[in-house]
């Protein structure tokens, strides 16, 4: 059985421990707030954004030379190259969260190569996942860290950088790997197709309007132009506030999971050295019992 001190210096450091996952539980959950608050307005923005694309897109002739659709949404002839953009977080201690998206992420390219494409490479926005996907040797052609700090300025920069290289061709295909936010203890993975931007015309706003006339202002180029990067910069600011949200959420969970078992190990620990000074204590009374009946005798 270890020694009485030894034991002290066990508990002493647990209780260390657990002042600092609570204290973090603390952080994470006030961080999780304010992302909660980002999300859920930006959501119904980012919806009819994606309503106002489709009912525009619904009315263009695609034979109509005057007005060419927009390269963005453009299929390339040649579907061979594609780009998986990952997103996990710069920081680590928030349980499963991060290698959730990894795996996810890794499982997307399988499923792409299945589908024909000749080569697909990785873009990460956060550290854990570009070290993981650099250490089992993918290929990871951008990396972004600290873009969770200030998305709403990374997130246009980003976007704007791969819709460049999708017009260059430097790519045919870009899929989004990311956590959706629920709740606090709900997070669900989702993959999106974002480029080339793929909109159902028969869905929501173009389902019920075909006797609808629009009144185009400036004209259809001009709103495609400003309309589908618009979408795509909106999309994935949309997947990294999801992510941070997701994050925080299942840090603070975490964090609340190492406090209570740390309180339990405590608990345990403090039964252990209990036994153990009892048990020197009454080791103590033998001694002095036996030398007392030593100088009886």
């Amino acid at each position: 059985m270890p020694s009485l001190k030894a034991i002290r210096r066990r508990i002493g450091s647990v209780k260390n421990t657990q002042k600092i996952t609570k204290a973090m539980k603390l952080v994470a959950a006030a961080r999780l707030r304010r992302a909660t608050q980002r999300i859920t307005e930006l959501r119904p923005y980012a919806k009819k954004i994606a309503e106002v694309l489709r009912a525009v897109v619904s009315k263009i002739d695609t034979a109509d030379t005057e007005s060419p659709v927009h390269p963005l949404l453009v299929e390339h002839a040649e579907r061979k190259k594609a780009y998986v953009l990952l997103i996990t977080s710069d920081r680590g201690l928030a349980g499963a969260f991060n290698s959730n998206a990894i795996r996810a992420g890794e499982r997307r390219k399988k499923e792409l190569l299945e589908q024909g494409f000749e080569e697909v490479k990785f873009v990460t926005i956060g550290r854990k996942g570009r070290d993981h996907l650099r250490r089992r040797g993918e290929e990871v052609v951008h990396d972004h860290t600290g873009a969770t700090e200030k998305p709403d300025k990374r997130a246009p920069e980003i976007a704007r950088e791969l819709m460049e290289e999708f017009i260059e061709g430097k790519f045919d295909q870009l899929d989004i790997v990311f956590t959706e936010f629920r709740s606090a203890v709900t997070q669900f993975i989702r993959t999106e197709t974002v480029l080339p931007v793929a909109l159902d015309k028969s869905a929501e706003a173009g389902a019920d309007d075909s006797s609808v006339e629009y009144l185009f202002e400036p004209d259809k180029t001009a709103l495609i132009d400003r309309l589908v990067p618009m979408y795509v910069e909106t999309t994935l600011y949309r997947s990294i506030l999801d992510s941070l949200a997701s994050e925080h959420g299942a840090r603070m969970t975490a964090m609340d999971n190492a406090t209570r078992n740390a309180k339990e190990m405590i608990a345990s620990l403090t039964l252990v050295y209990n036994r153990a000074r009892q048990a020197a204590i009454t080791k103590e009374l033998m001694e002095i019992i036996g030398g007392a009946e030593a100088l009886k005798g």
